[in-house]
Formats: C-alpha cells, sequence, structure tokens
C-alpha cells in the first residue's frame, strides 16, 4: 500500500508541476486572467488564473492509472461496497464541477449558475451512492423507525457538506498560496485520519493522489504568484474534499469520526460561515449572500497590517494546528487534544510580535 501511494503522489506532483507553465501560457491565450479592478484583490498585476487545471489533469493522471493497475493487479476490488458506481458518480461530478468553472475563469458565470452546477454534481455523487450514513451513527440508532425521514435527511446533509466545502474552499482563495496551502494541510491530516481509522483504500488513494498534485502546483502560486489557482482550481479542491470526507468515514463511523473532517477544515469552513452572517446582516436579506465582500479572514489580517506572507503563515499555521488537534484526539482523547491546542495558543500569543516584527523588518530591508 505504501509503494502505491508515494506512486500516488509523485505521478501527480510531476505531472500538476510540469503541467503549470503550459496553463500560465493557455491562460493567457484565452484571456483567462485576474486584474486587480477592485478592493478584494490584492494582486497589483493581471494574473493568469488556470492552474487549476493542472492540478486537476494531475490528480487524474495518479488516481486512473492507480484504479486501472491496481484493478488489473487484484489489488484493488471496486465493486466490494459498491466503489465502481461510486467512482463513477463522483468523477461525473468532478466534470460537471470542472468543466462549469473552467468556463467561468474564461467567460465569466453568474453566481447562481455556478451554484447549481455544484448541487448537480453533489446529487451526482449521492445518487452514486456517497452519503453521510447518519443511521450508522450511535445517535441516531434510536430513530430507527424514521429511516425514511433519516434517509432524507442524510441526502440533505450530504449535498449541503459538498456543496458548502466546495464553496468554503473557493471563499478563502484570496492570497497567492492561501488555498492550495491550506488544502495540502488539511489533506495530509486526513490522510492520517484515514490510515489510522482504517479507510478503504480508494479514500486513501485520492486524497495523497491531490496531495501530489498541489505539492505540484504550490511552486507557482506561493507569494510572489506567477499563476492563480482559480474557480476551477479551488472548486475541484473543495468538491474533492467533500467527497473524499466521506468516502474516508465511511467504514467506521461514530460521532467522534463523523467530526474530524469538520475540525480539520474547520478555517475554511468558520471563515464561510461567517462570510454567509456577515453578509446576510449587511444586506438585511438572503441575497447578500452572493455579493462578494473584503471581510475574510485574510483581508482583516492584511488591514492589521501584515503582509501577504504573514497573513498565509498565520492561517497555515491555524489549520495545522486544527489538523493536529484532530489526529490527537482520534488517538489520545479530548484532554490531550486540548492541552495541546491551549500551548499551542499561548505560545504564539507569547511570540508572535516578534517572530512578525522580524519578518517585517527583513520585509522592509528588501
Amino acid at each position: 500500500m505504501w509503494g502505491d501511494i508515494i506512486i500516488a503522489f509523485l505521478l501527480a506532483f510531476i505531472t500538476a508541476f510540469m503541467i503549470t507553465p503550459k496553463t500560465i501560457k493557455l491562460a493567457k491565450k484565452l484571456g483567462a486572467v485576474d486584474s486587480p479592478k477592485d478592493e478584494r484583490r490584492v494582486n497589483k498585476v493581471v494574473m493568469p488564473r488556470l492552474g487549476g487545471v493542472a492540478v486537476v489533469l494531475g490528480f487524474l493522471v495518479a488516481i486512473v492509472y492507480l484504479i486501472i493497475s491496481l484493478t488489473l493487479e487484484n489489488q484493488l476490488n471496486l465493486s466490494d461496497g459498491n466503489y465502481h458506481f461510486k467512482m463513477i458518480g463522483f468523477f461525473v461530478g468532478m466534470m460537471i464541477i470542472v468543466v462549469t468553472c473552467f468556463v467561468d475563469d474564461v467567460k465569466g458565470l453568474g453566481a447562481i449558475t455556478k451554484l447549481i452546477a455544484q448541487i448537480l454534481a453533489a446529487c451526482v455523487v449521492v445518487v452514486s451512492g456517497i452519503r453521510i450514513n447518519i443511521l450508522n451513527i450511535e445517535f441516531f440508532k434510536q430513530f430507527s423507525d424514521s429511516v425514511n425521514f433519516l434517509n432524507t435527511l442524510s441526502t440533505i446533509i450530504t449535498i449541503g457538506w459538498i456543496v458548502g466545502l466546495t464553496n468554503a474552499i473557493n471563499l478563502i482563495d484570496g492570497l497567492d498560496g492561501l488555498s492550495s496551502g491550506i488544502s495540502i494541510i488539511s489533506c495530509v491530516s486526513l490522510l492520517v485520519v484515514f490510515i489510522l481509522s482504517g479507510s478503504p483504500a480508494i479514500s486513501i488513494l485520492i486524497i495523497t493522489a491531490l496531495i501530489g498534485a498541489l505539492v505540484g502546483f504550490l511552486p507557482y502560486n506561493i507569494n510572489p504568484a506567477k499563476t492563480f489557482i482559480g474557480d476551477t482550481g479551488s472548486n475541484f479542491l473543495g468538491y474533492t474534499l467533500g467527497v473524499v470526507s466521506i468516502i474516508g468515514v465511511a467504514k467506521t463511523y461514530t460521532a467522534l469520526v463523523v467530526v474530524l473532517p469538520i475540525i480539520i477544515l474547520g478555517l475554511p469552513i468558520f471563515d464561510t460561515v461567517f462570510a454567509i452572517i456577515r453578509r446576510i446582516v449587511k444586506s438585511k436579506s438572503l441575497k447578500g449572500i452572493m455579493k462578494p465582500d473584503a471581510g475574510h479572514l485574510h483581508h482583516k489580517l492584511l488591514r492589521h497590517g501584515f503582509t501577504q506572507k504573514e497573513s498565509v503563515l498565520i492561517l497555515y499555521c491555524i489549520s495545522a494546528s486544527l489538523g493536529m488537534f484532530a489526529i490527537i484526539l482520534l488517538e489520545s482523547g479530548i484532554w490531550k487534544a486540548l492541552s495541546f491546542l491551549l500551548i499551542v495558543i499561548a505560545v504564539f500569543a507569547l511570540g508572535y510580535k516578534e517572530v512578525f516584527g522580524e519578518l517585517k523588518e527583513d520585509t522592509k530591508e528588501k
């Protein structure tokens, strides 16, 4: 299995790393560029935004190769658990997301159109058999006489989770290397959780291929960026993280294991929830949810005087801390996890002024 994990990472990494420069040329040719036209955008120059295409291709090359080779070697049986149908649903939903967002990156689409595509993709996933089966969670077993209601609730929660996370990763994509870096940290945390909890092999391969593709893309996206991941990439990341987090906990449905992906992905989820509340309060209408603003966490950090690099580093640290909290919670329980988090917070509060003060001085000198 470890050999296949390495193959998944390397194939995705090499493909994404080699293809990204071609997506930069393609973006310029198609006019898929991001211009600094409002206060939400922090880039000062026109930036290509089709980097997500390289991430998608890197992921696909790795995962399709491994599914075919492992199936031929009888090391992977997708019929077990109906994963052949589930994978078809996953790939069809992925294509809906990628094609829609590619058109958006090149031509521009309305928020409602993209939302409809996200919901359609999530529905395809649910129909294929991938869902958060709340009937397997201990708390809901006492309501087993209301199976139809719980199945309907399960469907709604699954669609909401996939669509919500798709938008969460998209909304946090506001600084060089932010969404891709946080996704890498979240993926590594999920990979550890999957391995520790005995998750299906296919979920481990999917998350590893995603890590490889993102690591291959990140050198072009880290500040100062040469390209953006675009809606194609950010929506693909959110969608894939949403689906694989469901597949990964399918074997060990407990309240704790189901909560772990929420903790690991807590930063983009938190940012999105507050964005929704903020926009509704500001506009005094549900329609306000669709109106972009400059109130996200990364915008607040910039307004507090942090540079792009400092803001990204702070958010990386928060995401990594949440990931470690989830892993320790799974392995050692709540008290050790809480004590770890409290120590991290205390140390960060004690030393962040000196650390970031030095970074600012270095920046001024350069």
